[in-house]
């Protein structure tokens, strides 16, 4: 066996024994030995999953790291409790990308690991109880309610009960009381279960016995026997209906799902007698959770310039790992990614393809099973549980060697990557934010790829200026397209400027008049329009009219966001919601207005200005569903729906032939926000929405509803002039020392108590000031929204130097300085956290 250098390891001793260095989901910057028991030294390894005991009561779900025969100096090793599979469910390379990821996003290897493992693969345990066996009732001085003791009888015919099974007996939906009670009164022990949370998913089939098979006079035997009995005969003609076992013998084997009588309306009772005569039996298998998919054999077609951009591309990957694809919007990329795909499949590798949105998934997915079928797996977090898994397992053990996903399938038990191609790679969408990893999963992936010496493409219309730069600079490969597939045309811009429209009183509802007369004209064509705002909700807030209160949450340092389908206000950082006052609390007038655009309110002034049109809308609201999102573009893709109103969602790689105008509420809002990378963001969000209009042989139309139309990122954006609008805004970042030209971290502090915490920050900043690395530091100051979640916050900025070692020693000192810090009594609740590159 060897550990995860490739160093062998001797056999096991009586004086030394086998030890095992276990990865666990908690965040501690360390791994813990434990001593691996005789009953399973020879079918343990890296990689295997196991069950741990962490301190007094925690029952955890490890992974094992590395095998040794050295115990550990510092405590006792405790014994590994039990083997969860007789296969690795993680291989080496994970381990090692999950070392890489806690080192470089300043995080521990347990959060990773967390992160990485779906729920499905991690036990849980479950809540149970039992009757006290020390319990008397003669003798006990409590006396029991009329629940309590239909419970206790129904303890004494069971050994044990769950939850669950307790609210059934007593046909409630809430037991817990009725448990304290009885726990305090001492009638009762509670304790918890472990189990394994994955549960494969098995359908009951039934098929006819062997010996009726093979011998066609004892079936007709069996049918004389049944003339007085209807309801067993239709059930056999049935299973013979649906199972021609004389026609094709082989076919009974398989048999029929049990659901398929019930189904007809066949008798229940009738079927299990015929089970139990031995003519049919009933017996089950695990399927698999995602219906089997047949692909097609029509071939991807590309045009002149596709052929020339693929040449080029498998050429610069002679000498570069990392591409980027530069195609303008609508250009074809993906009819380039499945070919390439298609050549590192048959060369026995495994892809991924990542995409930074659910929305973007549901809609690609569509394209590619028709081209991959089954071969090809899907993962994201709207799956469930089970599902993940089955994704898991299936890459795991090599049916499922193409994978489309979102952020979180960078964490799959990739063995032998040949390709990775990041779609839209500009997302911010790919950034995690909380919890910890806080990773770039565009990044990421390419450190995935560079670990299987794998290619990597990163595709984009508006590619991030990093990769840009990491081109320009002759570190990526690059490869641009032009012009768009087929006889498409790019759209035509037009500005609206809406100080105008409202001085001449032409503004209704906050739609300027060339934006209504584009929306009526695509309407009658029978055409389809896109609505482009990045708020959700009706408004972002409510405001008195009189003494001008504004409603806050009681949590955080934020307005909340009005939501008029249930009539209330909900902060989108925490979750508090209040319905509306009918007046206001302050000065108690009845004049409450809702100010401000989000999605809901447009969708409500669209139907009172095109009261005819059919309007949906696409946010996170609408789309919470596991199929939300599939329903939506599918209605619309079907002509359904004739104007969408959406957030970013929306502008996102979506490909619908009628879609002609496209409607941008309010680009100023985009613009005008406090990041230094706000005009690279109200370009790419810009252009990319821009691109669903016009994507076949009609020309589109993209109205841009501003207050300032003289800003020349407008006209940069018109004439599709990325080239000079990078090089303008790459000069302002290299003067003021912003990315790529430094990394970026920050550093958050976050404590209940404001002085708490704003000393805490004032402390971290100058201990980091000390660490001897070439930075830039700013602040501590408050953060942008200073109190999340009843948690005051700040915030430090850290421009370090990109050369040299320079990070590498910042990061490992910075995590020094927490751990001191934490240790003080004074800062032992206090929360940093350090952020990588996080804007």
């Amino acid at each position: 066996m060897e550990n995860l250098f490739g160093e062998t390891i001797g056999q096991e001793t009586e004086s030394t024994g086998l030890f095992a260095d276990v990865i666990i989901p908690v965040p501690i910057p360390k791994l813990f030995t434990y001593k691996i028991p005789r009953s399973i030294k020879d079918d343990i390894g890296i990689g295997f999953r196991v069950i741990v005991q962490f301190g007094q009561k925690k029952i955890l779900t490890g992974i094992i790291a590395k095998v040794h025969q050295k115990p550990p100096a510092a405590y006792d090793a405790k014994p590994i409790l039990d083997l969860l599979d007789n296969h690795a469910t993680v291989n080496p390379l994970q381990i090692r990308f999950w070392a890489w990821m806690a080192e470089y996003y300043c995080c521990n290897i347990g959060e990773v690991m967390n992160a990485a493992l779906p729920s499905g693969l991690k036990l849980s345990s479950e809540s149970k109880i039992q009757l006290n066996p020390t319990y008397d009732s003669d003798t006990s001085p409590y006396p029991l309610d009329d629940r309590e003791d239909l419970l206790l009888q129904a303890l004494a015919n069971k050994s044990e009960m769950t939850y669950e099974d307790c609210e059934t007996v007593l046909g409630i939906k809430s037991i817990h009381g009725i448990i304290k009670s009885l726990v305090i009164k001492e009638a009762i022990l509670v304790f918890e279960q472990v189990r394994e949370k994955y549960s494969p998913k098995v359908e009951t089939r039934i098929r006819m016995s062997k010996e009726f098979v093979a011998n066609k006079n004892a079936l007709e035997a069996i049918f004389q026997e049944l003339s007085s009995k209807p309801k067993q005969e239709e059930i056999l003609l049935k299973y013979l209906q649906e199972v021609p076992v004389y026609q094709k013998a082989e076919l009974n084997s398989k048999g029929v799902e049990k659901s398929i009588f019930s189904e007809a309306g066949l008798s229940a009772s009738s079927l299990k007698t015929l089970i139990k005569k031995g003519i049919l039996e009933e017996y089950k298998i695990i399927i698999s959770r995602f219906k089997e998919e047949e692909q097609s054999d029509e071939e991807v077609v590309l045009s002149e310039l596709q052929e020339q951009a693929l040449e080029q591309i498998k050429s610069q990957f002679q000498d570069k790992n990392t591409l980027l694809l530069h195609g303008i919007t609508g250009s074809g990329k993906t009819e380039i990614y499945i070919t390439l795909i298609k050549e590192a499949l048959a060369s026995g590798s495994q892809v991924l393809l990542l995409l930074p949105e659910i929305a973007l998934t549901t809609h690609m997915v569509g394209r590619l099973r028709q081209v991959f079928g089954s071969n090809m797996g899907v993962y994201h977090s709207k799956y469930s549980d089970n599902e993940r898994v089955e994704v898991w397992n299936g890459v795991l053990s090599g049916k499922i060697s193409f994978v489309v996903g979102v952020r979180s399938s960078i964490f799959l038990p990739f063995d032998s990557l040949g390709l990775v191609v990041v779609d839209e790679e500009h997302e911010s969408s790919f950034k995690q934010f909380d919890p910890a990893p806080r990773f770039q999963a565009r990044d990421a992936a390419i450190m995935l790829a560079w670990l299987h010496q794998a290619k990597t493409i990163l595709g984009s219309a508006t590619p991030s200026f990093e990769s840009f730069y990491n081109a320009r600079t002759g570190k990526y490969g690059y490869v641009a397209l032009g012009e768009r597939y087929g006889e498409a045309q790019l759209p035509e811009y037009q500005l609206a400027d809406m100080l105008v429209d409202k001085k001449k009183n032409l503004l209704k509802l906050d739609f300027t008049r060339l934006l209504r007369e584009s929306i009526q004209e695509a309407l009658d064509n029978q055409e389809q329009v896109l609505i482009f705002q990045n708020r959700r909700g009706y408004a972002p807030y409510i405001s008195c009219e009189e003494c001008g209160w504004i409603p806050e949450c009681e949590h955080c340092d934020v307005s909340l966001t009005y939501h008029q389908f249930n009539e209330e206000m909900r902060c989108h950082y925490c979750g508090f919601k209040e319905k509306v006052p009918q007046t206001c609390p302050a000065c108690g007038s009845n004049k409450l207005s809702a100010v401000g655009l989000g999605t809901e309110r447009i969708e409500e002034s669209i139907s009172l200005l095109f009261p005819e049109a059919r309007v949906a809308r696409m946010d996170l609201d609408t789309t919470r569903s596991k199929y939300g999102y599939q329903r939506l573009l599918e209605e619309f893709g079907a002509g359904n729906v004739d104007i969408l109103v959406g957030t970013q969602m929306i502008t996102k790689g979506l490909d619908f032939e009628k879609v002609t105008v496209v409607g941008i509420m309010d680009a100023d809002r985009i613009l005008f926000f406090p990041d230094f990378r706000a005009g690279e963001r109200a370009f790419q969000q810009i252009t990319q929405v821009a691109g669903r209009a016009g994507r076949r042989d009609k020309k589109g139309k993209v109205i841009i509803q501003t207050r300032k139309p003289e800003q020349q990122i407008f006209n940069q954006i018109i004439l599709g002039d990325y080239k000079n609008f990078y090089i303008q805004e790459m000069g302002e970042r290299q003067r003021f020392f912003y990315p790529p030209f430094v990394k970026i971290i920050k550093v958050t502090t976050r404590h209940k108590d404001y002085k708490t915490a704003e000393r805490a920050a004032r402390n971290m900043h100058n201990l980091m000031g000390d660490i001897p690395v070439k930075k830039i530091m700013l602040g501590p100051e408050k953060g942008l929204i200073g109190k999340i979640k009843n948690q005051f916050i700040f915030e430090s900025i850290v421009k370090v130097d990109k050369s040299g070692n320079a990070q590498a020693q910042f990061k490992h000192d910075l995590q020094i300085l927490i751990n001191e810090l934490t240790s003080q009594k004074e800062y032992r609740s206090v929360r940093f956290v350090v952020d990588v590159d996080p804007y």
